[in-house]
């Protein structure tokens, strides 16, 4: 097997950025690709445009085509993007939308919450779930040691994009005041917002509840989430998110520490039903916000039942058998 990587330029993972990194990796593609053939074409999507280079080289090769779908990039732009913007965008992006699922042998949804959304409109496809896993590397710690701790709030540790789609700037500010005195907050990441929710905490004197800095490498970021006390966990108060299912749940719950998640609809109900120790509040309300944390307890249990459920090795061994049934059918 090879493994041919592409170089892309760096970006603040706003949507330019995202949009240059896309058409070069892309052309990449392309060119890679231009003299090979295959039998099967894998494609894993968190927008639209991959799963379509995906069938691009799929029908180019006369290969069959296996789509992993992460987001529904057709729903969410209406919340997203500037409503001017997203009227003219919407339209063709259904019609690539169409063209690129109809071109799947085989489907496969990172979230049961987007079933509906599919089988509704492409009812002809074969679909299945697969949901996103827990990397070995927070498998790895297979014990809890709990850090003590000097008197004083309690830390809690958000690390992820920091975009429209997390709404940080929709939820921090306010929240950060009403916790005042019972927790500080840790933000790690970057992103298209990350600025907005800078001002709006300078707005509202919070900045120093609020650190905010660059991502880390994954072993240091194993290490942050050990030292808080609570991992926190926000999607904006868009309809689209109420069919998703975050992957950063799968890192945090591994870790066993207490979750707070601002989360709706599907993710909600995982929550609810896979994740204890695991409080959530409705996205967007901090007053809802507080109310969900007096509901945990504080300290840590590793979940055990769902580390063995959710491990991604687990989920990639019957996920990959699957792919060469679609391959040799």
């Amino acid at each position: 097997m090879d493994v041919h990587r592409i170089s892309l330029p760096e970006h603040a993972s706003d949507m330019i950025g995202q949009s240059k990194a896309f058409i070069r990796f892309a052309l990449e593609v392309r060119r890679y690709t231009r003299d090979r053939r295959y039998d099967l074409v894998f494609a894993t999507s968190s927008r639209l445009m991959t799963a379509a280079l995906g069938a691009l080289i799929a029908r180019r090769c006369y290969a069959k085509l296996y789509l992993d779908i992460r987001d529904i990039f057709v729903d969410t732009i209406k919340d997203v993007l500037p409503r001017p913007v997203a009227l003219v965008v919407r339209p063709v992006s259904e019609l690539l939308e169409k063209w690129t699922i109809c071109s799947a042998a085989h489907v496969n949804l990172v979230s049961a919450g987007f079933s509906e959304y599919f089988s509704s409109r492409y009812p002809n496809i074969e679909y299945s779930v697969f949901t996103n896993g827990i990397d070995d590397e927070f498998l790895a710690v297979n014990e809890i040691v709990e850090n003590p701790r000097s008197p004083g709030p309690l830390r809690i540790t958000y690390a992820g994009n920091i975009g429209e789609g997390q709404g940080l700037h929709e939820i921090l500010p306010q929240l950060a005041l009403r916790m005042r005195g019972r927790a500080t907050f840790k933000v790690i990441g970057d992103g298209g917002r990350r600025e907005e929710l800078l001002v709006r905490l300078e707005a509202v004197n919070a900045r120093g509840l609020v650190e905010v800095v660059p991502p880390v490498s994954r072993d240091k970021l194993i290490t942050e989430y050990l030292d808080a006390d609570v991992l926190f966990l926000h999607l904006n108060d868009y309809p689209a998110f109420k069919k998703v299912l975050p992957s950063k749940l799968f890192e945090y719950a591994a870790l066993g520490k207490p979750i707070w998640a601002g989360v709706g609809g599907y993710a909600a109900q995982f929550v609810g039903s896979e994740i204890n120790n695991a409080a959530v509040f409705t996205p967007c309300d901090a007053q809802d916000a507080v109310r969900a944390f007096d509901e945990l307890a504080m300290g840590s249990s590793l979940r055990r039942d769902f580390r063995a459920k959710y491990a991604r090795g687990t989920i990639m061994s019957a996920m990959a058998n699957q792919v060469r049934t679609v391959a040799e059918g």
